[in-house]
């Protein structure tokens, strides 16, 4: 497939300014980035085909060559750009993130989703990030509106207890790594056709570290992590609703060789109730009333997330009227006040009758006050009801 233009790949004009190129960039970079999205491919190739424009378009000679020859221009060209970029399998991720990892600023708080890539730490040396991890918690009505705390026995890679996450079986087991004396990355000076090129990368031998063990842990051979089990306490507020995701900080998998833990994904489930069906904040209710109820008026209980409540029935009520308990419904998750219960009235008609309730019912079907519309076309059918309530 033909290689798009890198002004078109970060949505840039060709007389953008170098802010205004970076801007483009981390927008990009922001959008595609493997965190935002776990495990699409599209998403990383994207993501790898925005840093490759910002590499050329960020260094001026890069971009001067490919303002004049194009994508022909940058053959050969040690770095993102050209054969010696993606498309030769010559530069990974983690390259990305090691050059360009402070373009991303503190949106996100390290690289999960591809294990083993780092965060940059002092003196340019990388840490090591865990995994992210993903759980799913089934809630009851009753959880979703006051809220809970949950207790979960999560299975993920620990900190080794032999070793303490260092990986190296004594805490003096280190030296400096010789490849790159100390500072986790190598640079490499190439020759070409356009001149000599300069490009620094993660160092093989230590993976950016700049220290390498020289006698490994034996119960973790050296990574400084181990499976094991860990009891997490996950506080989840009121009103979080199904497909909602909780992120507990820290409780991911462990990072090798002590670095900084992943994150715990929590993903909401709601547990259907047999009473109440959820409706955004509020809960709806069908109440069935006898045809006397609706005709006498009265009052009748209803279920409440609490307990049970009484509510007023009007004499004359109809069938789809809405009866509205007002605040005993689900709080906004952010805090805005609370959705009410919705009772919609269903009045109750048999289909079989006693030979006394026929002989009483068809001498009421003689009254005018039985008759459809005697209320003086007040009366509203149940669409017009439905309409009003709605509008």
């Amino acid at each position: 497939m033909a290689k798009r233009d890198y002004y078109e790949v970060l949505g840039v004009s060709r007389d953008a300014s170098a802010d205004e190129i970076k801007k483009a960039y981390r927008k990009a970079a922001i959008k595609y980035h493997p965190d935002k999205n776990p495990g699409d491919k599209e998403a990383e190739e994207k993501f790898k085909e925005a840093a490759e424009a910002y590499d050329v378009l960020s260094n001026p000679d890069k971009k001067a060559r490919y303002d004049q020859f194009g994508h022909e221009g940058m053959n050969g060209q040690a770095g993102f750009g050209g054969q010696g970029g993606f498309g030769g399998g010559g530069f990974t991720m983690e390259d990305i993130f090691g050059r360009f990892g402070d373009i991303f600023g503190g949106h996100f708080g390290g690289f999960g989703g591809f294990e083993g890539f780092g965060e940059q730490g002092r003196g340019g040396q990388r840490v090591n990030r865990g995994s992210d991890l993903r759980v799913k918690v089934k809630l009851t009505l009753k959880e979703v509106v006051h809220g809970t705390v949950k207790k979960l026995k999560i299975t993920k890679m620990v900190a080794c207890d032999q070793c303490g996450g260092t990986g190296a079986k004594n805490k003096n087991d280190y030296k400096t790594c010789p490849t790159c004396n100390g500072s986790g990355y190598v640079t490499e000076v190439v020759n070409t056709f356009f001149g000599r090129t300069q490009t620094t990368q993660a160092c093989p031998t230590c993976h950016g570290e700049g220290k390498v063990i020289t006698e490994a842990c034996p119960k973790c051979h050296g990574d400084g992590i181990v499976r094991g089990e860990e009891i997490v306490e996950i506080k989840i507020p009121a009103g979080v609703g199904e497909g909602m995701q909780l992120t507990v900080a820290g409780k991911g998998n462990a990072a090798r060789h002590g670095g900084v833990n992943g994150n715990l994904l929590v993903v909401i489930e709601e547990e259907p109730d047999k009473d109440l069906v959820r409706d955004g904040n509020d809960l709806i209710y069908n109440l069935n009333i006898s045809v006397p109820q609706a005709v006498l008026g009265g009052s009748a209980e209803i279920p409440t997330v609490d307990g049970r409540a009484k509510i007023k029935i009007e004499p004359g009520t109809q069938t789809g009227k809405v009866l509205r308990l007002k605040g005993k419904g689900i709080p906004d998750v952010n805090g805005y006040g609370k959705g009410d219960l919705l009772a919609i009235v269903n009045v109750y008609i048999p289909k079989n009758v006693s030979a006394d309730e026929k002989a009483a019912l068809e001498k009421l079907a003689d009254s005018p006050n039985f008759k459809p519309g005697a209320s003086g076309g007040r009366d509203q059918n149940i669409f017009e009801r439905m309409r009003n309530f709605f509008s």
